[in-house]
């Protein structure tokens, strides 16, 4: 009954459209009168405001996988698991991590992590679990994952996107 293109971008979005009907629901609260429900509109829809921002954000991290291998993310480390061909599996740890890169590899979006002794880690961005490396790279300090989620949309062939201080 529903297109598959449209079940398909609701499913990619449920939780920014869930962000936002909590959005709405907060505005609906707030103008139902008094100054307690106003003032609990209010702090409500700051919240869920910003969940709005977090879920769009999240969201243009998840791709649909068309590349191989597997991202993990398991007590701050990040991990690859790959399949041998051009892009080599690994892990790094967040607390080693310098420096995020976004690098185009044979034509596909890849991120260059670099450690603090050399090694760098290339995942995927359309690997299956990529989504879960933007949990991962927001707690790093100092980062801008408004610039960081850009740069998925940008054709740059390598943009440095976090460095460590």
């Amino acid at each position: 009954m529903i297109r598959p293109e449209l079940r398909d971008h609701i499913t990619h979005h449920r939780e920014t459209y869930s962000a936002a009907a909590c959005l709405a629901l907060s505005v609906w609260i707030g103008t139902r009168g008094g100054w307690f429900l106003a003032a609990f509109g209010l702090l409500l829809g700051a919240i869920c405001a910003i969940w709005v921002l977090l879920a769009w954000r999240r969201s243009r991290f998840a791709r649909p996988v068309s590349e191989p291998g597997l991202v993990d993310l398991d007590e701050g480390r990040i991990g690859y698991y790959g399949t041998g061909g051009a892009v080599l599996g690994g892990y790094i740890a967040l607390e080693d991590l310098v420096e995020i890169r976004l690098l185009q590899l044979h034509g596909q979006p890849v991120w260059r992590l670099k450690s603090a002794q050399g090694q760098a880690l290339l995942v995927p961005v359309a690997a299956a679990g990529a989504e879960k490396l933007y949990d991962a790279f927001a707690a790093l300090p100092g980062i801008d994952m408004g610039a960081l989620s850009a740069a998925l949309t940008s054709r740059t062939t390598a943009q440095s996107l976090w460095r460590r201080r």
